[in-house]
């Protein structure tokens, strides 16, 4: 794979810390790299409407990822769709999804078992060994890269099979939008007629009540028929107060696998495998001092051998060591919590009570909308810590109605454990 598609695949990955799922889905994924000089970045997009929103809504956190990257900000140039493009007719393209295989996973003591499960279900499929499998972990060690080998290994061995890959926010979407629109029949059609169903970041169900009961079914009814489950979490169940105590019990009936930070040969081994793969050449020094600099997951390794990679096509200087300090310097300062944004704070409190941010930032005055402001207010002090003048503006508010909204949320925390429960659990969503 040519470098630049490299690079645009870890730019996109960088881009979802700023861009809702929603956003991303409806603009940003019909992005299509065709060529980069150094200099500008060119992409083709399906409209006219896609280029202009592209280009003001988006563009500039676009930017801002490429500068903490690469170090530049390349002039970006949007061809249209039905352009005459000669590059474009000899573009395939890619499922990324597809690149997640057992032949490029890295094994080491922190996850050795979770493999063996893993390899387990795909070599008997269709006989149901462990069923549901769940694998739990901090996030970036290599859960979705596993449960996506299971699903790619099976759909290889059986293409007449339906399978199913779907994150737990776009399956809360997709049944919050049934519920509204009236058209729950295909959303179960949907979800229920598989031979295996990939759940990832079950987490984020947790506090929705309308959609645990619709996962809570979906399990039931897949289970039932010995169809394969295959679920994936950012930590332990019994830490997730407000995911119902029946799904619980369902999901850890099957087999539960923990995986954990990887080791230093581990990581050694997910450097090997990315320097491989990319063409880049590296000594064993550089590469164990970067397995030694970078400890907290496999997926930032990955990142930082796809920098490099980029910097070794389009910096004149070549790779360095003092290149190197300078990635794995970024990939530290990266590792500490960067603030979410109060919109996708607000987004994630409104699916939480089934209605959605523009009505929370409407005019509109129910109870539930008003809880909502309360807690989205409440909640982006605490994780933003914002000014109470920033806060309220977002709301059209001034900074003592954001002042009695806290105050009136932490209230109804100390009356109220179960919304404490909610209410904490949303927090430990937002966090990457």
């Amino acid at each position: 794979m040519q470098n630049f598609k490299d690079l645009w695949s870890l730019i996109l990955e960088n881009c979802k810390d700023y861009i809702s799922v929603v956003s991303f889905k409806t603009w940003i994924q019909y992005m299509t790299p065709i060529s980069f000089d150094g200099a500008t970045f060119t992409v083709t997009v399906p409209t006219e409407m896609y280029r202009d929103v592209i280009s003001q809504n988006y563009l500039p956190i676009i930017m801002k990822v490429f500068k903490d990257t690469i170090g530049i900000e390349p002039i970006f140039s949007f061809i249209l769709e039905n352009d005459d493009y000669s590059e474009k007719a000899d573009e395939e393209p890619v499922d990324i999804l597809s690149t997640y295989t057992f032949a490029n996973y890295v094994v080491g003591d922190s996850n050795s078992f979770a493999f063996a499960a893993a390899r387990s279900i795909a070599e008997k499929f269709p006989a149901i060994t462990f069923n549901p499998l769940l694998l739990y972990g901090q996030s970036g060690v290599g859960k979705t890269h596993l449960a996506l080998a299971i699903y790619n290994a099976i759909k290889a061995k059986f293409p007449e099979k339906k399978l199913l890959y779907v994150r737990a926010e776009e399956f809360t979407n997709d049944v919050i939008s049934g519920i509204h629109n009236n058209n729950m029949a295909e959303i179960r059609d949907k979800l229920r007629t598989v031979d295996v169903l990939v759940i990832d970041d079950i987490h984020f169900i947790a506090g929705k009540n309308s959609v645990q009961e619709e996962f809570f079914n979906t399990f039931n009814a897949l289970f039932q028929s010995n169809k394969q489950i295959i679920v994936t979490c950012d930590r332990p169940l019994n830490e997730i107060k407000t995911l119902e105590d029946r799904i619980k019990t369902r999901l850890i009936a099957g087999l539960a696998c923990d995986i954990q930070q990887p080791d230093f040969e581990t990581r050694v081994g997910i450097l090997r495998r990315n320097i491989t793969e990319s063409s880049l050449k590296m000594d064993d020094d550089t590469i164990y001092y970067i397995a030694e600099q970078i400890t907290q997951n496999a997926r930032q390794l990955e990142g930082a051998i796809k920098k490099l990679s980029a910097l070794s096509q389009f910096d004149q200087g070549g790779i360095t060591r003092g290149t190197v300090t300078g990635v794995i310097r970024d990939i530290k300062v990266g590792q500490l919590p960067e603030p979410v944004s109060p919109s996708k704070i607000i987004e994630e409190v409104a699916r939480t009570y089934q209605t959605d941010s523009e009505t929370v930032l409407s005019k509109k005055q129910n109870a539930i909308i008003a809880k909502c402001r309360h807690i989205s207010m409440y909640i982006i002090r605490e994780v933003t810590n914002l000014p109470l003048e920033e806060i309220g503006a977002f709301f059209g508010k001034d900074h003592s109605t954001v002042h009695y909204s806290v105050n009136k949320v932490k209230l109804l925390m100390e009356a109220n454990p179960k919304e404490k429960e909610t209410i904490e659990d949303i927090i430990k969503n937002l966090k990457p």
